[in-house]
């Protein structure tokens, strides 16, 4: 089944926001674009990080999930000196469920953004 919501970024190539199989939820990297206007929002990242993560909440609510369904995380960050910044916001997504997580440094990302995190998460 695949998952589509207005309220995060539309795909920009050949692939879908979210797809569900096998009792999981797999979403595509997300990155901080506002979902009506296609722009990036944020010129750090703090403010990068907590529009993926509101673009990452729209998908799970549009999957009938929550944060606390989010099982794994991929954080691509563009540079590992945000990482301290990045953690606390990203801390702010996740109650007492944290998902297993691995965070890498890239050379680049789309659009020259700072911060892109992809998701998996279990369907109870």
């Amino acid at each position: 089944m695949i998952i589509h919501t207005d309220d995060a970024p539309k795909a920009i190539g050949p692939y879908v926001q979210a797809r569900i199989a096998n009792g999981f939820l797999f979403a595509s990297g997300q990155v901080p674009l506002d979902p009506k206007t296609g722009e990036i929002v944020g010129q750090n990242i703090q403010e990068q990080t907590a529009q993926v993560l509101k673009n990452i909440q729209a998908i799970l609510k549009a999957a009938n999930l929550t944060p606390d369904n989010v099982v794994k995380t991929t954080c691509f960050l563009k540079n590992m000196d945000d990482f301290v910044a990045f953690n606390e916001v990203y801390a702010t997504m996740f109650n007492d469920k944290l998902p297993a997580r691995s965070a890498v440094e890239v050379a680049r990302l789309p659009k020259d953004l700072l911060v892109e995190i992809e998701i998996i998460a279990a369907i109870d």
